[in-house]
């Protein structure tokens, strides 16, 4: 036996890898999910209903061209913990790993298509600095993977916000007003282009909206589509 797969062995004594949702131990050719959560993830499908739930959140805002999710989620469902370990626990890679899944398994639909590059929605660089990492920078680089579209930072935020959680919609929205910019270093050269911007959750749209709006505002003929790892409450 390799050291490595002696050390993996090991590892797997002392720290034993479980699933995200049910805490059931992972075999070895399992990641971050098992089998059974993977297959029962709720899926939204969104990628293949004309006018989904997601499209009509947006629809009357901003020029939107489609808009999909992977799975649904809900507060007290055990698969909010994908959710949480990517964005508090200091588990980003999982998200990148479901975005890959979820770009494969949305191929068919051809959501992707005559998409130029994939913008993440940007952390303020207070909550960077606390937190390490932005969620949905490796949710855009899982989507890269899949589709070879390449990922720019063509938003920043440019002043913090408080907590979305306990916010009404009309208050999520005043909340995210003039929130984010265009990054105008990055989006050289993009006039024209389908730009899809991605982020780890939508409930009310309003922080997908300001991202759209400072996009559209500074981009001359720019397309927008929209693209979350779940998608909440839209139903």
């Amino acid at each position: 036996m390799k050291i490595k797969d002696l050390l993996n062995s090991a590892a797997q004594v002392l720290m034993p890898r479980t699933c995200a949702v049910c805490d059931n131990p992972l075999d070895g050719d399992e990641h971050y999910l098992c089998r059974q959560c993977l297959m029962e993830l709720p899926r939204t499908h969104y990628e293949d209903i004309t006018f989904n739930p997601f499209d009509q959140l947006m629809a009357g805002k901003v020029p939107i061209e489609r808009c999909a999710a992977f799975f649904f989620y809900h507060k007290n469902d055990p698969y909010a913990s994908i959710l949480h370990d990517i964005k508090y626990r200091n588990v980003p890679t999982m998200g990148r790993w479901l975005t890959e899944r979820a770009a494969h398994e949305m191929k068919e639909s051809h959501f992707f298509d005559g998409i130029d590059a994939i913008v993440p929605v940007p952390l303020h660089y207070t909550k960077l600095a606390s937190r390490g990492y932005n969620q949905s920078h490796f949710l855009a680089q899982g989507l890269s993977r899949a589709t070879g579209i390449p990922e720019i930072k063509a938003l920043k935020a440019v002043r913090e916000h408080s907590t979305q959680t306990h916010k009404d919609a009309a208050e999520r929205m005043r909340n995210t007003q003039g929130m984010y910019a265009a990054s105008r270093s990055h989006c050289h050269g993009l006039d024209g282009n389908h730009l899809l911007i991605v982020d780890d959750v939508v409930t009310t749209g309003s922080t997908l909206l300001a991202c759209a709006t400072a996009l559209k505002d500074t981009i001359p003929g720019v397309k927008i589509s929209l693209f979350t790892l779940a998608a909440a409450q839209l139903e």
